[in-house]
């Protein structure tokens, strides 16, 4: 079976790099915190602003509407960052590229609470999203390129921290920054850390030389179809519960647009010689599993993490800060769980396709409890479901990652990165539109239901004046627990897959 063992970009456009690779030591070990540190940062910056966004709103004169294209650009240009950054990482080298894009997203960070109008902060933002947005492929590059081969599965734990540790966290620090310090806070407390991971990473990461010879050979046409297409498509997907989805002529407009250009793009990259996306990898079976599978992983790792948010804030009249308890239970155990996956997946009569299952099926059980939940449940009734979730995340993720990589073969490393970063990074925004979508939905046809029973019953007080509340919340438990119900079929049918489409991949070795 091919073991793990891909470089990152410079190594395989390098053979002279690839032939004497870094001593892995300190200075290796502490480049890769610092870009671990960077991208963790940049993903609490989008949750934390997120969740913030009614204070932030109210601090800056900022309506409902304008607040959602605030979120809207930030997550279409880091979207689309994480699919070109790949290359520029190659023609740039590796420490310069990733030292500017931390340097342009803490400036931007810094300036956002000084923005002297809308306008200017949308800006701020959109450029921010995209700095951000290159971070990710990065983390991957460093840990599947510097890292030997027994240690490169805790390389990618820690690019899984992503997916399963850093969501977990923008409740809590949004609750903390409103709650007690300052709504700037939720945009400066990416200050220090950027600061300390910049240092670390120009101490620790290896200069590579400039290539760039490659600009003479640049996809310009890949990049113009390709970036605004991604941007269109993540717009329209989050502003479409907000303006009704087809209903809109923008929302239209922007769905259908953006999927053509992204068809043309598709087109384009299979004929290009260096293209950003490689789509013949998709004939690679792990890999493709192991996209399709991670699209799925995200939209119920987001789901178990909006929907106590939601129902507690709406039923129990929950804060953040509030709710903050119930998210940390399942996200600091993350690092412990995960280097304690990755060591069993490093174990080479372990099939990691038994670990994924396994993980799917803890987060089934954690769904299908959230599925009992009651007008009654307070924060204390979620903390088994997060219990479940401490080790269903990180089993559910890091094989993912282990089948991807493990399946292609050292030249592909590139183009693995730029799929599988693209993919996570569209699936987080797939998710929520689905999950908003899904919540309109429910909510409206228990609405009413409730309705028409409450019309149909002679005993019914209609003159209380707090039925309507009574009403709606009732319609906020009921369809919570369909969301519930909804996402442990969505892990059911995940595995299912593990049945027929992968293959087993053993863990990487050192040569010997």
């Amino acid at each position: 079976m091919t073991s793990l063992t891909v470089p990152a970009p410079i190594a395989a456009a390098s053979p002279a790099t690839a032939a004497t690779p870094p001593v892995f030591g300190a200075r290796i070990i502490t480049g890769l915190v610092g870009v671990l540190l960077a991208v963790l940062v940049s993903g609490l910056n989008e949750m934390v602003t997120k969740v913030a966004l009614a204070d932030i709103r109210g601090a800056l004169n900022i309506g409902y509407d304008e607040g959602t294209w605030l979120v809207a650009c930030y997550a279409a240009t880091s979207v689309a960052a994480m699919a070109f950054a790949p290359w520029c990482s190659v023609t740039f080298s590796l420490r310069r590229f990733t030292l500017c894009a931390i340097s342009l997203f803490t400036l931007l960070g810094v300036l956002c609470p000084f923005a002297p109008n809308y306008e200017s902060l949308l800006l701020m933002r959109t450029l921010q999203g995209l700095a951000g947005g290159a971070l990710p492929p990065m983390l991957m590059t460093v840990a599947l390129r510097f890292l030997p081969a027994n240690f490169k599965l805790y390389g990618l734990a820690g690019y899984a921290l992503t997916a399963t540790f850093g969501p977990g966290l923008g409740t809590p620090l949004a609750g903390l920054w409103s709650e007690y310090v300052g709504w700037q806070w939720a945009f400066w407390q990416i200050i220090v850390p950027c600061l300390i991971a910049m240092a670390m990473v120009a101490w620790g990461i290896p200069q590579d030389p400039l290539r760039l010879e490659r600009l003479k050979t640049f996809n310009w046409k890949g990049l113009l179809l390709g970036f605004p297409a991604i941007c269109m498509l993540v717009i329209g997907l989050l502003q479409g519960n907000r303006l009704d989805w087809f209903e809109s002529d923008l929302i239209c407009a922007l769905l259908g647009a953006g999927s053509l250009l992204l068809l043309a793009f598709l087109i384009n990259e299979w004929s290009q010689p260096i293209p950003f996306f490689k789509l013949q990898m998709l004939g690679i079976r792990n890999l493709s599993f192991a996209l399709m599978t991670l699209a799925g992983v995200l939209v119920v790792l987001q789901a178990v993490v909006l929907i106590p948010s939601s129902y507690l804030a709406q039923v129990q009249g929950y804060r953040p800060v509030q709710t903050a308890p119930i998210m940390l239970i399942a996200a600091l155990p993350q690092l412990i769980a995960l280097p304690l996956v990755a060591a069993l997946c490093n174990l080479r009569w372990v099939d990691c396709r038994w670990v994924q299952g396994i993980g799917l099926s803890m987060l089934t059980l954690s769904c299908l409890g959230g599925s009992l939940l009651t007008s009654e449940w307070i924060r204390d009734n979620f903390y088994v479901l997060q219990w479940l979730q401490i080790f269903g995340q990180p089993m559910s993720v890091l094989p993912l990652l282990m089948l991807s990589t493990g399946s292609i073969q050292p030249q592909d490393g590139p183009f693995a990165s730029a799929w599988f970063n693209t993919v996570k990074g569209l699936a987080a925004v797939v998710a929520t539109g689905v999950i908003e979508a899904l919540t309109t939905a429910r909510l409206h046809f228990h609405s009413t239901m409730l309705i028409d029973n409450l019309g149909n019953s002679p005993l019914a007080d209609r003159s209380d004046p707090g039925l309507a509340h009574r009403l709606h919340e009732q319609a906020v438990v009921l369809t919570s627990s369909d969301l519930y119900v909804c996402m442990a079929g969505v892990a059911v049918a995940l595995i299912l897959l593990i049945f027929w489409l992968p293959t087993r991949i053993f863990p990487p070795r050192a040569p010997t």
